[in-house]
């Protein structure tokens, strides 16, 4: 089962099939991209598409001129897909995050790994430890993925990175057990208030409106199960 900015490898096969629907002028990057090994990353898409298909984007390091990140979207044939990942841990970026960055994102981890999770990371701070092309700047966001196990596990989650903002610039999403994924700072300001507010939820198919008490139902029901 794939989830939004999970990591997958393209066969051969599947390469030639996004590079021939390419425009022309995005070609060269693409081939380039596909001839480093670098994964396609799992993205939403809305259009109907038959089971055996994905939908798969590719983020390009910012241009020198404009600093403006070209963005390519496709879509590929599951059997074409040789290696599938989950989200890189933010451990395995640490080394290439900007020096005024790493002892925060250092206690970070820490005090997340003390209370039983494993922060994915995605958006620039992954590409940049996978491939090694500059896409850090001063005005960067760190997207972080948190998986809460329980309504417990889930508010000690949004006190730690709500106490880690005040130094890092964290962004991200809280992903509940069915795959929907809400921006953390939408849930954390939200959570002291009535269960009948409704938050901006993500999937791999819409964008919905979800009821909080819903979400918060469904990590109990995972919890219950497990």
């Amino acid at each position: 089962m794939f989830s939004r900015h999970d990591l997958v490898w393209l066969s051969a096969r599947g390469w030639e099939q996004v590079l021939a629907a390419l425009p022309h002028e995005q070609v060269g990057a693409l081939d380039a991209w596909s001839r480093a090994g670098w994964p396609a990353v799992v993205r939403r898409d809305e259009v109907t598409q038959g089971p055996d298909r994905l939908a798969v984007g590719f983020a390009l390091p910012p241009r020198p001129a404009d600093g403006i990140k070209v963005r390519v979207a496709a879509r590929v044939a599951i059997a074409d897909v040789e290696r599938h990942a989950a989200p890189l841990p933010l451990l395995a970026a640490m080394d290439t995050v900007p020096e005024r960055w790493r002892a925060g994102l250092a206690a970070l981890e820490q005090e997340a790994t003390a209370h039983g999770f494993v922060l994915g990371a995605y958006g620039s701070v992954a590409l940049q430890a996978i491939t090694g092309q500059a896409y850090l700047k001063e005005s960067s966001d760190i997207d972080l993925l948190l998986r809460p196990l329980n309504e417990a596990h889930l508010r000690d989650g949004l006190a730690l990175l709500a106490r880690h903002a005040g130094v890092l610039p964290l962004d991200g999403e809280i992903v509940f057990p069915d795959g929907r994924a809400v921006a953390w700072k939408e849930l954390h300001a939200v959570m002291h208030g009535a269960t009948g507010a409704r938050v901006l939820a993500k999937a791999m198919d819409r964008i919905s409106l979800a009821p909080l008490g819903g979400l918060l139902a469904s990590l109990e029901e995972a919890a219950c199960l497990n």
